[in-house]
């Protein structure tokens, strides 16, 4: 027995040549389970094409907006009575806005993220203000966190991405809040490395500070090491001076230091949830090999670099042995990890605090300073001024709630009761 094919109605589409009728059908009111498919249901009952659909939610309030795309002369008291009945039977109100034309979204998009803690609404005035006196228009505006950092982002289309960002980074000074300004689309989805510096990033401490304390040497060193952070003195002549100053310290030293560094707050989350999603994680280091492996260990990191500290008879030589990684060594590493990685310089990311981090930031296609010098944060593509590391996961698209909502299905799985 033959089946018959399936048929569906023919479908009318706009003539090219004419201008096509949109309609914006927009309801408002307290959310509830089932509002976009009444209201889908309700509008397939007539002759249209969706165009474009967005719906959000704050606090319980329900904007949901859809373009739709109508024949040249349209029922429009149908359509109509349709939808304000489906809003009347929920409680909601309901807009229908007749037009011309479908606003085509313009080429360019970029992401402006906003950090700071807390967020006031003149932040928000400011920054909007901007990118309108910018010429461009925002498209959408949504919250990525709300804690320990407020973090907005809006969607910009129309704008320079270099004009703006430098517009935002002047305007990010007086108002105290982070503005990073990013290409949009497929370019930030792209990044798949992300390299870190160590002392002052992913820890808190500086490693050969703590070592300078205990071999009564703690002034000098730090001295030496401000001096190279700013960019005074030639990195690698200054590292060389402030390890020779650590002659004679007993190694055991360097294994009791492990158990009192401190992790930066929010490292474990950033690289536990960048290994979720598939990224590769390194850290590049001016400091010593003895911290990056137990860092290594400790955070499960696929590349890590650093010097190397000579040891004789037990104790520090005041040498470094190996490849100096310098300001120089950390770009070259870098591009060594993507190498390895297979992944092209322009999907890596590399976050930093000094002077010797600025060779890496720039060749990343993704440069981020973290609690840094003004040197490096007017070099870097963005800054980050708050102490969480893991808001790096917003300058990636990333959100507070799919973060904790991934950590909670990991526990659940992990439980076994379950």
């Amino acid at each position: 027995m033959s089946v018959p094919p399936t048929t569906r109605p023919p479908t009318t589409r706009p003539h090219p040549t004419r201008p096509q009728t949109t309609l914006l059908v927009t309801l408002t009111g307290r959310d509830r389970p089932g509002v976009t498919s009444r209201l889908f249901t309700g509008l397939s009952a007539h002759e249209l094409t969706v165009l474009d659909v967005e719906q959000v939610v704050i606090r319980g309030h329900l904007v949901l907006g859809v373009l739709l795309a109508c024949p040249q002369s349209p029922d429009l008291t149908a359509i109509h009575r349709a939808v304000t009945s489906i809003a009347d039977d929920l409680g909601m109100n309901a807009e229908i806005t007749l037009g011309s034309g479908e606003h085509t979204r313009q080429r360019g998009r970029l992401h402006v993220t906003v950090l700071d803690s807390p967020l006031t609404p003149g932040v928000i005035a400011a920054i909007a203000g901007r990118i309108a006196v910018s010429g461009a228009n925002i498209d959408k505006i949504g919250r990525l966190a709300r804690e320990p950092v407020t973090c907005i982002e809006f969607e910009v289309s129309g704008a320079d991405p270099e004009t703006l960002r430098t517009e935002l980074a002047r305007e990010s000074v007086g108002l105290g809040a982070d503005i990073a300004v990013q290409r949009g689309g497929l370019h930030r989805r792209a990044m798949r490395l992300v390299v870190m510096d160590v002392d002052s990033t992913l820890l808190q401490d500086e490693a050969i500070d703590l070592l300078a304390d205990r071999a009564g040497r703690a002034a000098e060193v730090e001295a030496l090491t401000n001096a190279a952070m700013r960019g005074e003195i030639d990195y690698a002549a200054a590292l060389r001076q402030r390890v020779q100053l650590l002659a004679g310290l007993d190694a055991i030293v360097l294994s009791e230091l492990t158990e009192k560094l401190r992790l930066t707050p929010g490292a474990r989350t950033l690289v536990r949830t960048l290994k979720r999603l598939g990224y590769r994680c390194g850290v590049v280091s001016g400091g010593f090999t003895q911290i990056t492996d137990w860092l290594t260990a400790e955070l499960e990191l696929d590349y890590s670099a650093a010097n190397t500290l000579e040891i004789a008879d037990g104790k520090l030589t005041g040498r470094i042995t190996g490849e100096l990684i310098d300001r120089p060594g950390k770009e070259r590493m870098l591009r060594q990890f993507a190498a390895e990685a297979g992944v092209p310089l322009s999907q890596t990311v590399a976050v930093g605090d000094g002077a010797n981090d600025l060779d890496m930031i720039a060749a990343a296609g993704l440069g981020i300073a973290f609690n840094a010098r003004p040197v490096v944060r007017s070099a870097a593509d963005a800054s980050v001024s708050v102490p969480h590391l893991d808001v790096i996961l917003y300058l990636l698209g990333i959100s507070r709630e799919d973060v904790e909502a991934a950590d909670a299905a990991d526990s659940a799985l992990a439980d076994p009761r379950c």
